[in-house]
């Protein structure tokens, strides 16, 4: 029982998510991308061309939580199949769509598919890890950053030459002929008494919380840090052309967050399986809502890309860390369906943070406001966290390496 977990084959398990997941999450990603070839195509205002994005991220937020569920049952390989097929078919069908509403109501469905690459496929490799579960998720979560800062590199040539519609074709194709081999090679599913032993850790490990308490708990929690993540991540571009730096800088800064955010993950990773996901969670927000601190006083060149620097090496492993308390603290034979759901939660923070500081810039006229809503939001997310680090904690640090 205990030679498969953290094996061998693990390890190569982890490698085949990665690349799954490297092209899985373009869908994430392309949207944004051709949106402004979109807006001049159909002569959409900034709003309008945005549509395919929000469909896009309503499908992705609530795909992780019902594609999450689909794997418990029948395994991430058929999962990633069915989603791949529907990427690639959503490609399609937004290329022959005649208007904007026809490609956003389209993009729901390409959202929904390219879930199966996030929290689906970080439930799955957690399942092949004890000791080093939380690197291992680690790894397959920067999947996600590093699609967004792979793709738009390859596909501008093509954007550039042959329009949107070209690029989708492209992704329609590559969706379908390389996710589903790959995926085919994740068919093995983990044995039952590693699955047994694992669900008896977590089951150990909870104090006083039903699964379901445990899970509306770490959502709102999701909720809150990501209300306050999305500050900056949202609104980056827009706060340097108000500053006078203009969109490129705001972009070079965007970039260097999901830099850092990918090199967050990997070193929270590795803190977690030594202290745990509740303690790396709390460290991680704690540094997030110092960040978001920094960049109430400081609005120089410098100092910006140093502090949006900081930032994306204080955010980055917040969310694996999700997925690392819910292996935890849940019976595993449920990761797939937990998992999900506080991603999905997460994702609606995002969402929901990115229009919140919209508004209350448009009422007062600043972020300065938007920044100190974030700072709330994380407070909020660190007195949660706080709560199940106190009352759901390990009492024996032993059982938890066992």
């Amino acid at each position: 029982m205990t030679t498969i977990l953290d094996s061998r084959y693990s390890w190569a398990r982890l490698g085949l998510s990665l690349l799954i997941g490297l092209i899985g999450n373009v869908g994430m990603w392309v949207v944004i991308m051709v949106m402004p070839a979109i807006q001049s195509e159909f002569g959409l205002d900034r709003a309008e061309a945005a549509y395919p994005y929000i469909m896009t991220m309503v499908g992705f937020a609530l795909g992780n939580f019902l594609i999450g569920q689909m794997v418990d049952r029948f395994g991430i390989t058929l999962a990633l199949t069915g989603a791949a097929l529907t990427i690639g078919l959503g490609f399609v069908l937004s290329v022959l769509s005649p208007s904007i509403w026809l490609v956003s109501a389209v993009h729901f469905f390409i959202g929904l598919g390219t879930s199966a690459s996030f929290g689906p496929l970080i439930a799955d490799i957690s399942l092949w890890f004890q000791r080093r579960r939380g690197i291992a998720v680690a790894i397959a979560a920067s999947s996600n950053y590093l699609s967004g800062a792979f793709w738009p590199v390859v596909l501008s040539p093509l954007l550039a030459s042959d329009g949107w519609r070209a690029v989708y074709l492209v992704l329609a194709a590559a969706s379908v002929l390389l996710v589903i081999p790959l995926s085919l090679l994740l068919r093995r599913r983990p044995p039952m008494e590693a699955t047994a032993a694992t669900s008896q850790t977590a089951q150990a490990m909870r104090s006083g919380l039903s699964n379901r308490q445990l899970a509306w708990i770490l959502g709102l929690a999701g909720v809150a840090c990501c209300m306050a993540m999305s500050m900056p991540q949202v609104h980056i571009v827009s706060f340097c052309v108000d500053l006078g730096y203009g969109p490129a800088v705001g972009a070079e800064m965007l970039s260097l967050m999901l830099l850092g955010g990918v090199v967050s993950r990997l070193i929270s990773g590795a803190l977690s399986d030594r202290l745990g996901g509740v303690m790396t969670l709390l460290i991680g927000s704690t540094l997030q809502m110092l960040a978001l601190f920094l960049y109430l006083p400081l609005d120089g060149l410098v100092s910006l890309y140093v502090v949006s620097a900081v930032f994306g090496l204080a955010q980055g492993g917040i969310v694996p860390a999700y997925a690392i308390i819910v292996r935890e603290y849940m019976p595993a034979k449920e990761a797939g369906r937990w998992v999900g759901f506080v991603m999905m939660a997460t994702i609606f923070g995002m969402a929901a943070g990115g229009w919140l500081s919209g508004v209350i810039y448009d009422l007062s006229g600043s972020y300065q406001l938007a920044f100190w809503n974030g700072i709330v939001w994380n407070a909020l997310n660190i007195a949660i966290i706080a709560t199940i680090f106190w009352r759901a904690r390990p009492k024996d640090t032993a059982t938890q390496m066992a």
